[in-house]
């Protein structure tokens, strides 16, 4: 038998860690359970149903979580400092003990179906409405159970939900599975990854249908095809997820591709090519992991989530259970990552390094967002959400 040709585990370095080796200061979602046992999921005010998407408006609150396989928005009207702590309102089913899509009920301004993306920035809070197509709008955030968007993007009719609002063919003013949604320096981004696109608003919209000012990963907007209806490129995308922006850099999480797209300014025109990727080796490349079965400081496989913090990015490499973390001022083509969390080297894999849970172990974490020093992650297969803190400020590492 030929000898493998990967380190051995056991005497690959450790990577430099990105979050507080410790482990999360607050853990959300279900307790533990009895050992061999897996943690209930049934709805309440403090369970938790593989979230995709949490943030943290200000370090002091308050907390919007997509707990998405239950169809509600939670939120917390002040940051947790304790495990378990149980929300304070919802959007979406008609108490906490509810679930099912819409309330088992008819679309409305205030129902949900398969919640995903989350941004909260301004004063605004935009929800990723996913299989409704449509992303809600909420000016002020939200202060009371069951409270209506105030505004609807992707439908004009607020019983409606169907991709496209039913055509055969994307508009500007439509939406097909959207995962994604970001609020960044005063414009909406909206990851809409069945029409494998991003839509770029100048503004946050205000009327229900508004139309978008530009799409990237298409070349016009009414276009949907895969990759722009050709190989992978600089131009399209398969299956884009989150977006950032990080030292000027607009960065989009393309999924289905294995890859990060940067570009170095935000683009002024439809279609226009990334700068750079990371992921990959160049923009032609699209295989998970760089095609290798265990992954490396370059290689992803797909990744979900992105942020920024202090210089960082944040990559949630979902389905190689870690987050990595990349020095934004030398973000290029195939950069590698500089740190790592969830995982002890970067050759490892496996959820939570193939073991039970813990508190700095990662099961296929979907998202991950930053408030102050905090990161917020969505830990989708532990059914749970995480704040971690930055290693550099840690109160140990303040005494």
């Amino acid at each position: 038998m030929r000898a493998s040709l990967a380190r051995p585990r056991e005497h690959q370095p450790a990577a430099p860690p990105l979050l507080d080796p410790a482990g999360a200061r607050v853990v959300l979602g279900p307790r533990d359970a009895p050992a061999g046992l897996a943690p209930p999921i049934v709805p309440s005010a403090d369970t938790l149903f593989g979230p995709r998407g949490a943030c943290l408006a200000s370090p002091q609150g308050p907390l919007f979580v997509c707990d998405t396989g239950h169809h509600r928005l939670l939120v917390w009207r002040r940051a947790p400092e304790a495990d378990h702590t149980p929300a304070d309102l919802m959007v979406g089913q008609p108490d906490f003990s509810r679930e099912g899509r819409n309330g088992k009920g008819p679309i409305g301004p205030a129902t949900l179906n398969v919640p995903t993306g989350i941004a909260a920035a301004e004063g605004v809070l935009a929800v990723a409405d996913a299989w409704n197509h449509r992303v809600l709008i909420w000016r002020g955030g939200v202060e009371r159970m069951n409270q209506p968007a105030d505004v609807m993007v992707g439908q004009i009719d607020r019983g409606a939900g169907l991709a496209n609002r039913g055509a055969d063919r994307p508009r500007a003013d439509t939406l097909n599975w959207c995962y994604g949604v970001a609020i960044l320096e005063g414009r909406l981004y909206i990851s809409d990854t069945g029409n494998r696109r991003v839509l770029v608003y100048d503004t946050i919209p205000d009327t229900d249908g508004a139309s978008a000012d530009l799409v990237l990963g298409q070349k016009d907007f009414v276009t949907r095809d895969e990759n722009a209806g050709g190989p992978a490129g600089p131009v399209g995308m398969r299956w884009p997820h989150a977006i950032a922006i990080a030292s000027g850099t607009l960065l989009v999480a393309d999924a289905g591709d294995n890859r990060i797209m940067g570009y170095r300014s935000l683009p002024t025109r439809n279609g226009a090519p990334c700068d750079f990727v990371l992921g990959q080796r160049d923009c032609a490349s699209v295989d998970h992991n760089q095609a290798s079965y265990l992954p490396t400081a370059r290689g992803l496989n797909m990744p979900y989530g992105l942020a920024h913090l202090d210089g960082t990015l944040l990559v949630a490499d979902t389905a190689n259970s870690r987050l990595l973390g990349f020095d934004t001022g030398r973000l290029s083509m195939n950069a590698g990552a500089t740190c790592l969390t969830g995982q002890r080297a970067f050759g490892d894999k496996g959820d939570n390094r193939w073991t039970a849970a813990t508190r700095d172990s990662l099961c296929w974490p979907y998202a991950v967002s930053v408030s102050g020093r905090t990161a917020v992650v969505a830990d989708s297969g532990n059914n749970r959400v995480l704040f971690w803190d930055h290693l550099r400020d840690h109160p140990r590492d303040r005494a």
